[in-house]
């Protein structure tokens, strides 16, 4: 299966995402097992490396890690784990979709709660992503507008706040944004953050069926899949 991502960036002291901006504008994948489900997938910058992840199969408690190798995400690249696993996740975690971060001392992964404005949250235990280790377990996302879109949502750590993205139901060039207030353990919208971000310049084979963003240590990124 032949899948590429479309990459823009934030251009500074703007609103505005850019495709292309200070980045490669199109990303692909080398030796991803052939049931690498690329419709669930997440991204994530560790202060070493680029990383990529994606569901296996149909399935709900595990996942396989890419890394960028200067020209492409590969599977498995330079002795990463190349398959992760999930445990202890609630019955009615929605697994169609995750995020996954590193906050400059732990990897977190979030899903949302099955119909809910909520999230739950694991770490990596040196082992597994446990549901609730070193984390608030439940973490409720108020204040998104009404065409928020929970079905295509992202998160990432830029060294200093927690973000979380999603589109528009209405508008495919817009997002949200909301990031982390600890006075209420909650992601809210607006909250130290441009409330309404749009998306410029993306070429027609960008799809809009999903995001995926990382913070590097300078830039703020977003991937977009490509047709």
């Amino acid at each position: 299966m032949s899948f590429s991502l479309n990459q823009s960036a934030y251009v500074p002291d703007t609103t505005e995402y850019r495709h292309g901006y200070n980045s490669i504008s199109n990303v692909c994948f080398v030796n991803a097992p052939e049931d690498a489900n690329f419709s669930r997938c997440a991204m994530l910058y560790g202060g070493d490396r680029y990383r990529f992840y994606c569901f296996k199969g149909s399935s709900h408690d595990t996942f396989y890690q890419f890394a960028w190798n200067g020209s492409a995400y590969e599977y498995g690249y330079e002795n990463i784990i190349p398959e992760l696993s999930i445990t202890g996740l609630p019955f009615d975690a929605d697994c169609s979709k995750f995020a996954i971060l590193h906050d400059g001392e732990d990897y977190r992964l979030f899903v949302r709660k099955l119909g809910a404005a909520v999230l739950y949250q694991c770490a990596w235990d040196g082992s597994f992503y446990t549901f609730g280790y070193k984390s608030i377990e439940e973490l409720p996302l108020t204040g998104f507008p009404a065409d928020a879109d929970l079905s295509r949502w992202d998160m990432l750590h830029d060294g200093s706040t927690y973000r979380l993205y999603c589109m528009s139901y209405t508008c495919p060039t817009t997002l949200y944004q909301g990031a982390f207030s600890a006075e209420s353990s909650s992601y809210e919208f607006g909250h130290q953050s441009i409330p309404k971000i749009t998306l410029t310049e993306n070429p027609e084979s960008t799809t809009y069926s999903d995001i995926a963003m990382l913070h590097d240590g300078s830039d703020y990124r977003l991937y977009i899949p490509s047709a």
